[in-house]
């Protein structure tokens, strides 16, 4: 009996052969990520899969919102508590044990029979083995690694995307509590002239109208703080939600002002051929494009058989007396044959010529797709570098000539009231026109900052937003390019 297994164990010999069996990875199949997080957004990723992890990433989390969030550390805290993020890294984990599973031979099918009659028992034992996914395993596992090694570069574009989400939401959110902080220093300015103009209208020396206009003035003030405030929350909890915070720890500080502006900006020197090298969702198209390369190989080499099965026989049949009592004991003889069974499938219809086609045809059109992709990033480069600079120019214009003129013009016409040689409606006036100045002056250095968000963006990838469709960020009308949720 040990020689006639013989033939079965070699072919699951060389099931083992030629498999080349893949293992999992020892980072959960992240290195793709992680080199990305590190080049694009200096941060490390973390794939949270126990309690003492989680423990760890709820510690440090703690300690980041012990002090008010930069911008860097609102990303840090995302990604250890966004659970979209995790999901992700969860289902990498699922392509990778894909992967893991098309990398082992086939696993042969092991079937038993008995027929029993007129004094006659046949058993048949039989163990089969797929020879066609034998013979391609090779080209099949090949294939299953250029999907999984695109699958680990699209949880990276996850990453980036989740980075660019939160950076995007903590300059509106910061933007938003800067306008109302400003806008509340305004509001006590102008209950301030509000009381000091119901005085002097009380001592005769001011009218009832010039009253009755800083008294407006300082109620629309406090209308536009109200709705500021609002509008800071509403940005505050959409930054809230894109970390994962809950509980207590949604009582963290944003800080009261934007960052200042950089002395300098990147150079666009080469930023086209960057992003053509660095772009996550061309290195994962580009996997893609391989795969489908393999597997319109494989179909073309395969296209005239589309399985073929050996199976290795062991049949037994006794013969005897009628109602013999014990198997093998009563029967007066005794057949034993071993042999093999083939089976083949032969597309005689078209010979394999649709699969041939719609593998030729999805490979082009994937090609296609691709080079397109490749067009569109360098035009996305440009486009966002040119708004990272016009920007950067605008803010600075604001904070250098802008504002500066406007604090002039207000301390000149309140000097002036001062000195009863002019009214209260052009203080009035100047004091608007400053706000809305000063205003714009925190939007268009917010915008400098979504712009560099969107460089990175364009450079490394992740998700990107229409710049030509501003979202409501500010009181009193006062509209910006922020991203919609």
């Amino acid at each position: 009996m040990k020689t006639r297994s013989l033939p079965f164990l070699a072919c699951i010999g060389t099931a083992l052969v030629l498999g080349g069996c893949a293992s999992f990875s020892a980072d959960a199949g992240l290195s793709p990520a992680s080199a990305t997080a590190n080049a694009a957004i200096h941060q490390q990723v973390t794939k949270i899969t126990g309690d003492e992890e989680e423990e760890r990433a709820r510690a440090r989390v703690a300690t980041l919102l012990r002090q008010p969030l930069k911008a860097e550390t609102s990303l840090e805290i995302a990604l250890l508590r966004n659970k979209g993020l995790q999901a992700a890294f969860n289902d990498l984990g699922v392509s990778e044990a894909q992967f893991v599973h098309e990398s082992l031979p086939p696993s042969p099918q092991f079937s038993i029979s008995r027929l029993a009659g007129e004094g006659d028992v046949e058993v048949v034992r039989q163990i089969a083995v797929s020879l066609f996914a034998l013979a391609t395993l090779p080209a099949r596992t090949a294939i299953a690694r250029e999907s999984y090694s695109a699958a680990q570069w699209r949880a990276a574009e996850q990453v980036l995307a989740l980075a660019a989400d939160v950076r995007r939401q903590y300059y509106v959110a910061v933007a938003a509590n800067a306008q109302a902080a400003y806008l509340q220093r305004s509001v006590a300015s102008a209950g301030l002239s509000a009381d000091l103009a119901r005085k002097l209208g009380e001592a005769g020396s001011l009218n009832r109208l010039e009253q009755a206009r800083s008294g407006a003035f300082f109620t629309e003030m406090s209308a536009q703080l109200a709705d500021a405030r609002l509008q800071a929350q509403a940005e505050r909890e959409r930054l809230t939600r894109l970390m994962g915070l809950w509980g207590k720890e949604i009582a963290f500080k944003l800080p009261d002002d934007l960052p200042p502006l950089p002395k300098s900006i990147v150079s666009p020197k080469a930023i086209e051929a960057k992003a053509l090298t660095e772009r996550v969702d061309l290195k994962a198209g580009k996997y893609d494009l391989t795969a489908l390369a393999a597997n319109y190989g494989l179909t073309n080499a395969t296209r005239f058989v589309s399985d073929i099965t050996l199976a290795y026989q062991d049949d037994n049949e006794w013969a005897g007396n009628v109602g013999g009592a014990v198997l093998g004991t009563e029967y007066n003889n005794k057949l034993i044959r071993h042999g093999f069974d083939v089976s083949f499938t032969i597309p005689i219809y078209d010979f394999g010529e649709t699969d041939v086609r719609r593998a030729r045809e999805a490979y082009m059109a994937a090609a296609h797709r691709l080079a397109q992709r490749a067009i569109d990033v360098r035009s996305q480069v440009r486009e966002a570098y040119l708004r990272y600079r016009g920007k950067f120019d605008l803010a600075r214009y604001y904070a250098n000539n802008v504002l500066p003129l406007r604090k002039i013009i207000l301390d000149e016409t309140t000097l002036q009231l001062n000195g009863m040689l002019s009214d209260a409606t052009q203080l009035i006036v100047d004091g608007q026109m400053r706000n809305a100045n000063h205003v714009s002056a925190i939007n268009t250095r917010r915008d400098f900052f979504l712009a560099e968000v969107e460089l990175t963006t364009a450079i490394y990838g992740g998700n990107t937003y229409d710049a030509s469709s501003p979202r409501l960020v500010a009181a009193g009308a006062v509209t910006g390019n922020a991203p919609a949720n």
